[in-house]
């Protein structure tokens, strides 16, 4: 009778060891378990729109209609680059991180999405980074190397 006990008791205490453990792991790992958030880079961040109420005025004011100069296609393809530099896009799925150095400790500056176009400017000298200009917003900085693909756009 004495060794059931023994066996009951041994089975019981083993069983809540087990759980307790089990249960300070999932209570120290449930965030692992769930996806990370997407980053949310400066270019998607919607634009406050600023509502400006200008006052009424009485006098009048005289239009001259000037022409605004239009940017053709071509003139965007003219744009002279920097001797050694080049146009790509960005072929990592997730986007990329801009940083103010070419280290992955140096801090982030913005970032670029996928299939975006910019300008390769540069490479490190161990060739594990590449400096950009996003073409539009003509913000600089480094990206890990071999994340996009020369174009001609």
């Amino acid at each position: 009778m004495r060794f059931f006990q023994f066996l009951i008791g041994f089975i019981l205490g083993l069983t809540l060891f087990v759980g307790g453990v089990a249960g300070i792991g999932y209570y120290f790992l449930k965030d692992m378990l769930q996806s990370p958030t997407k980053p949310t880079f400066a270019e998607e961040k919607p634009k406050a729109t600023k509502s400006k109420i200008e006052p009424k005025t009485t006098t009048k004011k005289e239009t001259v209609n000037t022409p605004k100069p239009t940017t053709t296609p071509t003139a965007k393809a003219e744009e002279k680059l920097p001797q050694g530099a080049y146009k790509a896009t960005v072929t990592w799925s997730g986007g990329l991180s801009l940083r103010s150095e070419p280290s992955i400790d140096s801090e982030r500056v913005g970032g670029v999405d996928y299939n975006r176009e910019l300008i390769v400017l540069q490479t490190s000298d161990d060739g594990k980074w590449q400096k950009i200009r996003i073409v539009d917003s003509n913000l600089e900085g480094w990206i890990k190397a071999g994340n996009v693909k020369k174009s001609d756009f």
